[in-house]
């Protein structure tokens, strides 16, 4: 899904108003938890409305545990499935740039950061004709650190190496 405005990817934005635009279903999770588990409704499903893609939690007992989790997987899941134009005059975004210095991304790939990152890399990296080191530079970062940044979610490498080989370029590694 190609989103050509660009604002801010919704990778990005702020918990409080990606919620807003979720509907969010309860429902009791299976498996062991004890209790407390089978009784309540602590299994979290969001569902992104704007686009329709979802982010789901079973696996704690707590249901706002489980939500912060899903609101995670929606964010990663929409990392990977919106793509929004980049502006090449700009360049990279702040979050980006306090997140990458000299050519090397500091990020742990469970930090509330990593969606956003992620978007960025990807919405850079089919930008520019999946073209890593055209994206590298555009990012200002190593393509080692890209392609890192890529391994730290399998399902974008997966992606990405999906598209360079349709357009004749080799699988990363």
């Amino acid at each position: 899904m190609r989103m050509e405005h660009r604002d801010l990817h919704p990778a990005a934005l702020e918990p409080d108003e990606i919620l807003k635009q979720c509907d969010v279903r309860r429902s009791r999770a299976s498996g062991p938890g004890g209790q407390n588990r089978n009784k309540v409704e602590t299994a979290i499903t969001l569902t992104h409305r704007p686009t329709s893609i979802t982010g789901s939690a079973t696996e704690r007992r707590s249901q706002i545990e489980n939500q912060r989790i899903a609101l995670f997987r929606l964010r990663v899941n929409l990392a990977l499935q919106i793509r929004c134009s980049i502006d090449a005059q700009a360049g990279p975004s702040e979050l980006w740039r306090t997140r990458s210095k000299g050519g090397r991304i500091a990020l742990n790939p469970s930090h509330d950061d990593f969606p956003s990152m992620l978007a960025q890399a990807m919405d850079a990296i089919a930008a520019l004709n999946w073209d890593m080191a055209r994206a590298a530079a555009f990012l200002a970062v190593s393509s080692s650190q890209l392609v890192k940044l890529l391994k730290d979610e399998p399902r974008a490498l997966q992606q990405v190496n999906q598209q360079r080989e349709a357009s004749g370029q080799s699988r990363l590694r």
